[in-house]
């Protein structure tokens, strides 16, 4: 598991090919992006861009924009999801964080 933090103002863009190698030769993992590292602006934009990326809500309840940013920062905060970006596709993502186990 590698932690990175991208270039600011870079959320929606590919990283051209010499930022991806100087971020990380050759490596092809995901690397998982602290949300406390991201500036405010670029991890509201990353949090709605997400939100708006799932489309038609089919619950029971419809909720609102507010309310879906509001689940997405709990979730950041509870260490529940996390900001993942794919060297591969070049893209970022917030994906649901795999259960700690117990030792």
């Amino acid at each position: 598991m590698r932690y990175c933090c991208l270039p600011q103002g870079r959320i929606g863009q590919k990283l051209t090919q010499s930022e991806a190698d100087a971020a990380d030769p050759g490596s092809e993992e995901p690397v998982f992006i602290p949300h406390r590292e991201l500036d405010v602006e670029t991890l509201q934009r990353l949090v709605e861009s997400v939100i708006l990326r799932e489309g038609t809500d089919y619950g029971v309840r419809e909720f609102s924009l507010d309310e879906k940013r509001a689940h997405v920062y709990g979730r950041l905060e509870r260490g529940e999801a996390r900001i993942v970006f794919d060297p591969t596709t070049q893209t970022v993502d917030i994906v649901a964080a795999l259960p700690q186990r117990s030792r």
